[in-house]
């Protein structure tokens, strides 16, 4: 290991430089080369990417990754104390360096009004938050109980005393371990709360494991509350705990969570019901004086709703509600409630209680709200508004808003934002229990969701095609006609969609499963919302799998999602599949379809030749079609492999057809790819003048079409031609703008290239160090993915700055593994590298 010193490590980036002189010696050592990423991400179940970050210096690894791969890379035990103390020197000075602007989440939910008693355990979580300051372990509260006692109430009102106390921020999620539909995951949890700490979501690891550490490594330092709620059990939460004891995090379950007591050292408090005092204090603040003038019925009603604050906050808004009647009588009425629900439930039921409030106030209920409390159960989301609610209850907009604050006021459901609501679990579970009719509500509510989503698509993607035709609405539709609509609409109402699907795959209405996947698949693709379209995708597959309808397209769907991210192999099996169920169901535009994008699989993957037949294929079966859009779609496809093997003028040729047909449909979008291809084929010809014209109407183009991904490859594209130029300030601008977007829209071809392009450009400017962590980002990137060029690339560029530093020996050895990959390929690239490796001095390219 080349000599270095604790009090020389300051930064992360220094301790990878370490790490990577470690992996040197190591290599040394054994008389064999280096250890690949591949070897270690076997050794450690890590991916190769995350491992790349630790190495490179980008990511700071957690204490207990860090101690494993300092030990796998040969480390002596003197070795791995001193790095150990290195390691946390850098994360002191992380801590004590200029500050960052960074997110600061407030998520806590509104204060509950008129909260009552639990003095008691507001003095625990009290004395808990001051030891926590003092000793350096993460302290969680699991406040345990039955559901309806008032868990959730506790946490978030005792959140709301001491946030001030946590000022970089207040992180709460509902986990949703009891509801009837699925639970929040962790994976999903941990996504989200990546997102609010602001990482990009095309930043968001895949793997859970590299998403909690991500988590961890962002909380570190920081002080911060997370308020946890709903977990079902121990191992539902522990990926979400944070490993700094500036952290402090408050779990709420009806499970004891005997686990987290045992292994993590938390503090329980286990929740029962109010104290009697505590209950007619409730009602006293919620009815107000006529509690004080009937203490007997005001005590008595406290007794028949079990002192449950919910089941108490109930039967107080039926008594506000008839101001008139003694409370005396509606305790007579709630006790003859009682008698006939005891009849149906075994004894003993803590639920008993708290249902026959349920029943009670249900019942003086008029018919119309009673009915839309029932029909409200059914929904598989989370939240729903009153369009929502008028397709289950086959009502106007008016009316089903008049029936949301009728049962809003009488706490059967609460709101969860403007115009916005949900139902608690144990509500939801009695509403379903006394739904009818509930096939046709279910049938009016997926019609609503599927026909409004393919309206927004038709907004937002007007060029789409094979989109399912779907009905009218039969009951009234938000506005998505403008694209901010639309896509605000998408937005809004996409964890209902998925919920919908999964729902639909479930209660034999698979259509609309298949339907959901064929709509959205671009959505969800543009959006980078990856985890919402794998499960979006598996119920569609299922569905269609169960019904033979439709499965070539969700196989397309769920395979362009493994394309995404960067799971090649994976979308190439998914895409084998749906070929075969295309030419199965003699579906020509869902085999040719498939084969434009398996053409692609191919392509990363490293065989040319097969991708250029399979790309034809597609071609001769859109112009068999009649399929104009799919034409020029597959000739910008096979342009652009014929520019990658060096055919130029046939790439020319192809790029100019296709945008002539996208010019002549209207289809600004693609006409902007097929021009930023062009663009790309003039530069390599050093036609320069050329290249940028048709690359700034390409710009222009995706804008106007609302492509992103478009507008980073023409701003990418310019980028390299900038650098080709001597023009480097220029094109250092335009490539960390498209590195930007690519990392925006989660397009990890756009993200490769833009690595590569500035490591030659940093090298070209004389900065090899820069230029070396951009081509090794690269290369980490690529081996992750699978993509045969760009791995060639990176190689190839890694080379060329260790040969421009002295590094002769290392730097032929990365241009023979270049070369190898790039005659593989069967690229120009290869001649090129070949004369590099001929006598010095080697040439710049």
């Amino acid at each position: 290991m080349a000599a270095w010193r604790v009090a020389e490590v300051r930064t992360v980036a220094d301790l990878g430089r370490i790490l990577r002189g470690l992996r040197r010696r190591h290599a040394r050592g054994q008389g064999g080369p280096e250890l690949t990423y591949r070897e270690l991400a076997a050794a450690t179940g890590w991916s190769h990417g995350i491992i790349g970050e630790y190495l490179s210096g980008r990511i700071l690894p957690p204490t207990d990754r860090f101690d494993v791969l300092i030990g796998l890379l040969g480390a002596s035990p003197a070795e791995q104390g001193a790095l150990a103390t290195a390691r946390d020197q850098v994360e002191e000075n992380r801590r004590g360096s200029a500050p960052v602007e960074r997110p600061v989440p407030r998520q806590l939910p509104l204060d509950v009004f008129g909260f009552t008693g639990r003095a008691a355990q507001l003095a625990v979580l009290d004395a808990m938050l001051a030891a926590g300051e003092r000793r350096p372990a993460v302290v969680i509260s699991a406040v345990a109980g039955t559901a309806g006692v008032g868990k959730t109430a506790l946490a978030v009102h005792w959140a709301h005393r001491v946030a001030k106390r946590f000022p970089d921020g207040q992180l709460y999620l509902d986990l949703r371990g009891y509801d009837p539909g699925r639970p929040v995951t962790a994976a999903d949890a941990l996504a989200g709360f990546l997102r609010a700490l602001g990482v990009e979501p095309a930043d968001i690891p895949e793997d859970p494991g590299e998403r909690a550490a991500r988590y961890r490594t962002l909380l570190a330092g920081r002080r911060m509350l997370v308020v946890l709620d709903n977990a079902y059990g121990a191992d539902h939460v522990r990926p979400l705990l944070p490993g700094m004891p500036s952290c402090l995090v408050v779990v709420t379950s009806r499970d004891a969570l005997t686990g987290l007591v045992a292994r993590e050292g938390a503090r329980r408090i286990d929740l029962d019901t109010l104290t009697p005092g505590e209950a007619a204090g409730l009602l006293s603040t919620l009815i107000g004086p006529r509690a004080g003038a009937e203490p007997d019925a005001a005590a008595a009603l406290a007794e028949h709703c079990a002192r449950l604050p919910l089941a108490l906050r109930i039967a107080a808004e039926l008594a506000t509600s008839r101001p008139m009647a003694p409370l005396a009588e509606l305790v007579a009425e709630l006790r003859d409630e009682q008698r006939r629900l005891d009849l149906l439930d075994a004894a003993g039921d803590p639920r008993t209680a708290v249902r026959s409030v349920f029943s009670w106030s249900h019942r003086h209920l008029p018919g119309a709200a009673a009915r839309a409390f029932d029909l409200l159960g059914l929904h598989p989301g989370r939240e729903f508004d009153m369009y929502t609610a008028a397709a289950l209850t086959g009502t106007g907009t008016g009316r089903a808003a008049a029936l949301l604050d009728e049962l809003a006021r009488g706490h059967l459901i609460e709101q969860a934002g403007p115009g916005r609501y949900t139902m608690h679990d144990l509500l939801r579970a009695f509403a379903v229990e006394r739904a009818t009719d509930g096939q046709a509500a279910l049938t009016r509510l997926y019609d609503h969701y599927l026909s409004t989503a393919a309206r927004a698509m038709d907004t937002l993607f007007p060029y789409e095609r094979g989109r399912p035709e779907t009905p009218p609405p039969r009951t009234p539709a938000p506005a998505v006609g403008e694209p901010g609509q639309a896509a605000r609409w998408l937005d809004r109402e996409r964890p209902a969609l998925v919920a919908v699907a999964v729902d639909a795959a479930r209660h034999g209405l698979a259509r609309y499963a298949v339907d959901l996947s064929r709509v959205l698949w671009r959505h969800l693709e543009v959006g980078c919302h990856y985890q919402e379209a794998l499960t979006l995708h598996g119920a569609a597959v299922e569905a269609a799998l169960a019904t033979g309808h439709g499965l070539s397209g969700v196989l397309t769907n769920l395979g362009g999602i493994h394309w995404w991210l960067g799971d090649h192999r994976e979308a190439r099996a998914r895409f084998e599949q749906s070929l075969a169920s295309a030419r199965r169901e003699g579906d020509a535009e869902g085999e040719a379809r498939v084969l434009g994008r398996l053409g692609l699989v191919h392509e990363r993957l490293g065989d040319l030749d097969e991708a250029l037949g399979v790309l034809r294929a597609a071609l001769a079966i859109y112009e068999r079609t009649g399929n104009r859009h799919g034409q020029g779609a597959q000739l910008v496809n096979i342009g652009a492999m014929c520019r990658r093997v060096g055919r130029y003028e046939e790439a020319a040729e192809h790029q100019l057809r296709a945008a002539a047909v996208f010019a002549d449909l209207g289809d600004l979008r693609l006409r902007g790819y097929a021009l930023g291809n062009l663009g790309a084929l003039y530069s390599l010809l050093g036609r320069h003048a050329e290249a940028l014209t048709h690359l700034d109407q390409a710009l222009t183009d995706c804008r106007a079409g609302g492509d992103p991904g478009g507008e980073g490859s023409a701003i990418g594209t310019m980028g390299a031609v900038y650098r080709r130029l001597g023009r480097y300030p220029e094109a250092l601008d335009h490539l960390h703008r498209a590195l930007a977007i690519s990392r925006e829209t989660s397009d990890r071809n756009l993200e490769l290239e833009t690595l590569n392009t500035l490591g030659e450009t940093l090298g070209l400017m004389g900065q090899p160090d820069s230029a070396l962590a951009r081509h090794r980002a690269a290369l980490a990137l690529a081996e992750r993915t699978g993509d045969r060029y760009e791995h060639a690339r990176a190689l190839d560029g890694i080379a060329h700055v260790l040969s421009g530093i002295g590094r002769a020996a290392q730097a032929r050895e990365h241009w023979r593994a270049a070369l190898a990959a790039y005659q593989r390929l069967g690229v120009p690239e290869a001649s090129r590298v070949l004369a590099r490796l001929g006598d010095p001095p080697i040439p710049t390219p």
